[in-house]
């Protein structure tokens, strides 16, 4: 039986394989403990290491909110990893470019976005959790994977930064009280329409995230409050809500639109540079 893996040595060699563009085996391959518990702390290294580098958190994002895929992968909720102030971007009217040349495998999902104007607690239906976001916005999660073939465990894709490389935002909608009651009942129903080069790529909607994107929300509250040592989630939080597709390779050169049916949401547009 082999040792179990250290989290700080793990972290750091993740951080290395990024830094470098390198391969990289999975920690659960060569431990077959590696579970969430000891990715979190793997998270909270690759945090620290970032923090004591200069850099801040500014938000998380979520993994795995698609429920039904819950019961394969043992786990009965999503997981999470942190956003940072050099990995977060705002698109300008509605347009961004993005360079990925230093990334080992990137792709892009189509996301609905949260910022936080306060405090979220857990256990709060979706009318009260959308009572503590300042607005909503379309984005592009930018997501890269070192291990080969893009094989890995939930407890995996936790200790390699939650796959997180880069955010894009677009232009926010802002939530107001009498807004919300529209919002619960759109959120799970919106369409989505993810364009690559001007030609439909996917289609998907909101409930590909947790069933609406405000649910999502919601469970990741609880899942923040129920790991050990995680700080809940704070007033200025940015929160990117999981896929609302599936995830797709890009490549230097294209240009990527997501527009979005059912929500007053301008389309955001990304030109791929590298």
């Amino acid at each position: 039986m082999c040792a179990p893996l250290d989290a700080r040595l793990v972290a750091q060699e993740l951080a290395a394989a990024y830094a470098s563009r390198s391969a990289a085996v999975a920690p659960s391959e060569r431990d077959p403990s590696f579970d969430l518990a000891r990715a979190y702390a793997v998270e909270a290294e690759l945090t620290r290491m970032r923090g004591a580098g200069g850099r801040a958190t500014v938000g998380r994002k979520v993994g795995f909110a698609n429920k039904a895929m819950w019961r394969v992968l043992k786990l009965d909720t999503l997981v999470w990893a942190h956003m940072y102030d050099d990995t977060v971007h705002y698109a300008t009217a509605g347009h961004a470019s993005l360079p990925i040349g230093r990334m080992f495998s990137p792709k892009i999902e189509p996301e609905i976005v949260f910022k936080l104007k306060r405090p979220l607690a857990a256990g709060l239906d979706p009318a009260a959790t959308l009572d503590a976001v300042e607005w909503l916005a379309p984005g592009f999660e930018i997501i890269d994977c070192v291990f080969p073939e893009w094989r890995f465990t939930p407890a995996d894709f936790v200790a390699a930064y939650g796959l997180h490389a880069a955010l894009v935002i677009g232009e926010p909608m802002p939530i107001s009280a009498s807004s919300i009651p529209v919002l619960v009942d759109r959120l799970p129903r919106f369409t989505a329409r993810l364009l690559k080069d001007g030609e439909l790529a996917e289609e998907g909607s909101g409930r590909n995230s947790l069933r609406s994107p405000a649910l999502c929300l919601a469970e990741l509250a609880a899942a923040v409050s129920r790991q050990a040592g995680a700080e809940p989630l704070d007033a200025g939080e940015l929160i990117s809500s999981g896929t609302l597709t599936t995830s797709l390779a890009i490549s230097p050169g294209e240009t990527w639109r997501v527009e979005v049916d059912g929500l007053d949401l301008s389309p955001l547009t990304l030109q791929v540079l590298g």
